[in-house]
């Protein structure tokens, strides 16, 4: 895809030599620099006006000024989850702070690397109620993997420095800096290092040798293993070794929301994703499983539904870089605490492929009773079948993010994707209004790639108004709207569990392909299915500015299969 993402902007100078800065929002910006940013998603005011004077100066670092802080939080994310760089985003004292703190939470929920700095009120005046203060550090301690009030302009090389290596290194996470607005106009001679200590932070990357060995000795004497994997497979870059092993042992591989795209899911080893709205065959695998390596999970209840009913005959071996996720919420026979891509490699070369003939025939007999399917009404667009659509037109190449709900589900089940950082979604928390900020995101890390957004209705309404960021960056992305005139997971609760009620879940929405122009992107509006994919390669085709696609889908579809909430696969509803 054409790069176009020369936005129109206040002349700069031209770009100057290196020199050593004079205060401390220069000596941020020289940071940063030397970090290898060049991009960071932001908006300005007065507590942030002398690093913002500072950028002015700075011209190889990129500025993208959106309209709503949460979405600069949402597409540092999206730019970290496709580029596997960290993201960074900035914000005002007060009100801006505080609107970052949806999109820092999604970060350390998904553990994703990002560096957020914040402007701050003067240090006289913190903790007298000045105008736009607030308390962003206490804040955020709770959505942070690390944050930090500055009160010294010297300290900040040092302070950046940390932050971008506690971000990156372990469990990826967010990263807050709080920056005072005195603190960054004080003037000093500033000293950049080299390379950073943490005390007491130090990382286990390699995992034990007798532990490695137990688990191959394991996974080869096993009648029915699985490998239940996610997103700590993509932060650590382990597809190869992760592959490398399921082609090796043959032994089926399940993946978790975030884990998509850890193997090629078009692989005949893949099940897919497994979890509520997972394959039953996925579920059913991981059910009657006696052996499962659990890599980068977390055991999320959206997995495990009622614990003590989660895979309640098979031996776990768990595999985490962070100690704390292995045994929190179901035991692990063997623990094994290191970096995916290490371990995996190690225990590839240990393990035997155990003899699994019959447990595959039991698989596949499953795999071929219960496949997705949808059904197309006369003349209603099925969201299922925009999903496979799209599936099939890019290939499972493309880089897709969602927002959340039931397109979210929708496209996880149909949409599979070849490699990693191809599947951006909310999954730990869930954030509605994350999708199309995360693409515009992941557009700026990956712009030689085919990105596009899915969003639905409800959570596309929460920042649609940065429309206009991707249009005045000549994005060319696809937004494509699922458009069923309701909170769609919410009215299916409701009706499943609270007797259809139907309480606040059915939306007004505007014609958003009319909405699309009015920020100068194109629009397109769909309203029976033989019109779907002309419309969809026309999105795929568009250069130089977002495509909306407005696509009126069935109002009564219902997301399955699914595992209800705190239930176990017993409960699944494979059909309605």
């Amino acid at each position: 895809m054409a790069r176009q993402m020369t936005a129109p902007r206040t002349p700069r100078p031209a770009a100057q030599p290196a020199r050593q800065p004079t205060n401390g929002a220069q000596a941020l910006v020289e940071a940063l620099r030397r970090e290898g940013v060049e991009l960071l998603f932001g908006h300005p005011g007065g507590a942030s006006l002398p690093i913002y004077d500072a950028l002015y100066d700075a011209p190889d670092i990129r500025h993208v000024l959106v309209r709503h802080e949460q979405v600069a939080a949402h597409a540092a994310v999206g730019y970290a989850r496709a580029s596997g760089r960290v993201g960074v985003c900035t914000a005002t004292s007060g009100p801006g702070a505080t609107n970052l703190v949806t999109g820092i939470t999604d970060a350390m929920m998904d553990s994703v690397p990002i560096v957020a700095i914040t402007g701050q009120v003067p240090r006289p005046v913190i903790g007298n109620d000045a105008f736009q203060e607030a308390d962003v550090t206490g804040i955020t301690m709770p959505i942070t993997k690390w944050n930090t009030l500055v009160l010294h302009a010297a300290d900040i090389p040092r302070v950046v420095k940390q932050a971008f290596y506690l971000a990156r290194t372990g469990r990826p996470g967010p990263v807050l800096i709080d920056i005072p607005r005195d603190v960054s106009q004080e003037t000093g001679a500033f000293e950049f290092p080299d390379e950073v200590t943490v005390p007491g932070y130090r990382p286990v990357l390699d995992g034990s040798p007798n532990q490695i060995a137990a688990a191959a000795e394991a996974l080869a004497t096993a009648e029915r293993p699985i490998v239940y994997a996610g997103g700590g497979i993509i932060s650590s870059n382990a597809t190869a070794e992760l592959t490398a092993l399921m082609e090796k042992t043959r032994i089926p591989v399940a993946l978790t929301l975030m884990g998509k795209g850890a193997v090629d899911e078009t692989h005949p080893y893949c099940l897919g994703m497994l979890g509520m709205h997972g394959t039953v065959y996925a579920n059913y695998a991981v059910n009657e499983a006696d052996v499962i390596l659990a890599v980068g999970v977390r055991f999320d209840d959206r997995v495990t539904g009622r614990l003590k009913d989660f895979a309640p005959r098979a031996r776990f071996i768990h595999i985490d870089i962070d100690p704390a996720e292995i045994g929190k919420n179901k035991p692990a026979h063997i623990p094994i605490v290191g970096d995916a891509k290490r371990v995996l490699a190690a225990l590839v070369e240990k393990v035997r492929p155990p003899q699994i003939d019959a447990w595959w025939k039991q698989i596949d007999a499953w795999r071929a009773r219960y496949p997705f399917r949808y059904r197309q009404k006369d003349g209603v667009i099925s969201h299922q079948y925009v999903c496979d659509l799209l599936n099939r037109l890019t290939e499972g190449r493309a880089v897709v993010t969602t927002d959340v709900g039931q397109h979210q589900m929708w496209m996880a089940q149909w949409y599979k994707p070849r490699g990693p950082r191809q599947f951006i979604t909310s999954g730990g928390l869930g954030a509605m209004g994350f999708g199309f900020p995360a693409a515009m995101g992941a557009k700026f890390a990956v712009p030689d790639r085919q990105v596009i957004a899915v969003v639905g209705d409800g959570g596309f309404m929460m920042t649609l108004q940065d429309l206009i960021t991707a249009a005045e960056w000549g994005l060319s992305l696809p937004v494509i709207v699922l458009n069923n005139h309701a909170l769609g997971m919410v009215r299916q609760w409701q009706s499943f569990f609270y007797r259809n009620r139907l309480s606040a879940s059915l939306l007004r929405n505007p014609d958003f392909a009319r909405l699309a122009e009015v920020f100068g992107c194109r629009g397109i509006r769909v309203e029976r299915p033989e019109e779907v994919e002309p419309a969809l390669r026309e999105a795929l085709a568009t250069e130089g500015r977002p495509c909306v696609v407005d696509v009126l889908c069935d109002p009564e579809e219902n997301c399955l299969p699914m595992i209800p909430s705190g239930q176990s696969v017993k409960e699944i509803i494979i059909d309605a």
